[in-house]
């Protein structure tokens, strides 16, 4: 198992340039994805299970799933 500061280490990271805060509470996870300029968010996940991200890779398996469901709302409503 990965400690919960570690994975959102991990987490936070993987979204440069963008900014990204991860914070847990009740062991489910918080994560906001946001442009760190003008502070649009791109993306907000509440309630995320910590329960399948127990190894590293799991965790880089799961930002690349995130990177791709921001691109593809930015598809969905580009003009």
């Amino acid at each position: 198992m990965v400690p919960i500061s570690v994975l959102c280490n991990i987490v936070e990271s993987g979204f440069v340039p963008l900014a990204c805060e991860c914070t847990e509470n009740g062991g489910l996870l918080r994560i906001e994805i946001y442009e760190p300029v003008s502070g649009r968010v791109e993306l907000l996940l509440s309630g995320v299970s910590t329960e399948d991200l127990t190894s590293v890779r799991a965790i880089s398996e799961f930002i690349g799933e995130l990177r791709t469901e921001m691109k593809a709302g930015r598809r969905a409503f580009a003009g």
